[in-house]
């Protein structure tokens, strides 16, 4: 599953949400057109930021499946157990998971 570590997003969630889409969202189409499954991997965020999020993981899993790709926010081990979750679970797909 290739990782993608998503940086510099802005705290404003409709800036992050463009800056994401400019800049991101063509590395995770690339991966998964190349036949990659994937996992964006997001700093934390307040709620304010969690719609856009999900909606554009779920979009990218409907598009290009039968590819799995998924998100996940957050530091540390939780992070870490996530990550290690989703790589052995072959029927998750287009989730937003928060560690």
């Amino acid at each position: 599953m290739k990782r993608i570590a998503v940086d510099g997003l802005p705290g404003d969630p409709l800036a992050a949400a463009a800056l994401f889409h400019g800049q991101w969202l063509p590395q995770a189409e690339d991966a998964l057109a190349g036949g990659d499954d994937a996992v964006l991997v997001l700093p934390s965020a307040d709620h304010t930021h969690r719609e856009w999020r999900r909606a554009i993981v779920v979009a990218l899993a409907r598009k290009h499946a039968p590819r799995r790709i998924n998100m996940i926010a957050g530091e540390g081990a939780s992070l870490a157990a996530i990550e290690s979750y989703l790589a052995t679970a072959p029927g998750v797909t287009g989730q937003y998971l928060e560690a």
